[in-house]
């Protein structure tokens, strides 16, 4: 697994490197050590399957508040997905940027999404699934989330979302003033 950086502080994209024979291919995903070697010291606690029948579902931008706040790993395992972060950091140099990266079952990449960010994907595949590994538990009542067409953002998106749940539609806009974590 090799990690490169971003211009967002934390945030990985981590290549994978499979092992290709005649039976097929097979691919680790997850190494506790290598993890360390990017400073990623909390244990995985949940792991997630998202599944997605059209083209154009949209998903995000979620978080959770600390002491909550949790890292994510995200990889697509079927169809293809534009993954997006947004830095919600207050003390960020990078607050309120936002950094995509294109994640499918063929390229083998995954995302590796610190504490203080914000989370959202749309599909560009039908029947897209992904698989997230989260080091914190889901607690309701302490998740946040950023509207996709909030203007304070830098969000660009390929296209209008066509699937998207109303609660991720109704999300107030953000006042900068009053917005940010402290991690």
């Amino acid at each position: 697994m090799i990690f490169k950086n971003t211009f967002i502080e934390g945030v990985y994209v981590a290549q994978l490197s499979p092992f290709t024979d005649e039976r097929g291919s097979f691919v680790r995903m997850f190494c506790e050590e290598e993890f360390k070697t990017i400073g990623l010291d909390k244990g995985i606690v949940q792991v997630n399957h998202s599944v997605n029948s059209n083209k154009g579902t949209f998903r995000g931008f979620h978080y959770q508040k600390p002491p909550f706040s949790e890292t994510k790993i995200i990889r697509c395992i079927r169809g293809e997905v534009l993954d997006m972060v947004i830095d919600i950091r207050k003390k960020s140099p990078t607050f309120l940027k936002s950094f995509a990266i294109n994640l499918s079952s063929e390229n083998n990449k995954m995302i590796v999404v610190p504490d203080g960010m914000a989370h959202g994907f749309i599909t560009l595949d039908d029947n897209t699934e992904l698989v997230y590994f989260h080091t914190a538990f889901y607690k309701p009542g302490c998740e946040g989330a950023i509207r996709y067409d909030d203007p304070a953002l830098d969000v660009k998106l390929p296209f209008k979302p066509i699937v998207i749940s109303e609660k991720d539609k109704s999300y107030p806009l953000i006042d900068i003033n009053n917005f940010g974590l402290v991690i």
